[in-house]
């Protein structure tokens, strides 16, 4: 399993983080290079499913998640079950105040391909990790802004 883990201040309440990262449709506005839908009803919930499209154009790969914690407006675990992407992955809100929360965004990839898959994320994870960084980034400007 591979590890990744980051974490960003948002001046917004909780509640208002976690409306915000749970809106999967509304996450394309942030997060780089990917498209979110629930799959079945609305996406929320233990038991619900979303996919997520990472790429440009038609090239990428679809990331079907179900949801195996739902405890808002604190934390959602989701389970990876698509092809590629398998393994686990958290969206942790804390409150640090009545107007600020830190987002605690995580993941545990079950990488494939072995060791050809493990060196391939060795040399890919920092543009990975840069990626994710600009994103949450994004995302928090969004929030505070009230544009999600």
């Amino acid at each position: 399993m591979e590890h990744i883990e980051l974490e960003i201040s948002v001046l917004a309440p909780a509640e208002q983080v976690w409306a915000a990262i749970t809106n999967w449709p509304a996450q394309d506005k942030w997060m780089l290079g990917t498209k979110v839908k629930p799959i079945d009803g609305d996406g929320t919930g233990v038991g619900g499913k979303i996919a997520a499209f990472t790429g440009i154009g038609p090239l990428g790969f679809l990331d079907r998640m179900e949801i195996t914690v739902w405890n808002p407006p604190t934390r959602c675990d989701v389970l990876h079950t698509g092809r590629i992407v398998r393994g686990t992955g958290t969206f942790e809100v804390v409150s640090i105040g009545e107007q600020a929360s830190n987002f605690i965004w995580s993941e545990d990839l079950d990488l494939p391909l072995g060791w050809f898959g493990k060196a391939g994320f060795a040399i890919l994870r920092p543009a990975f990790v840069f990626g994710v960084r600009k994103s949450l980034e994004k995302f928090a400007h969004l929030v505070e802004m009230g544009k999600i």
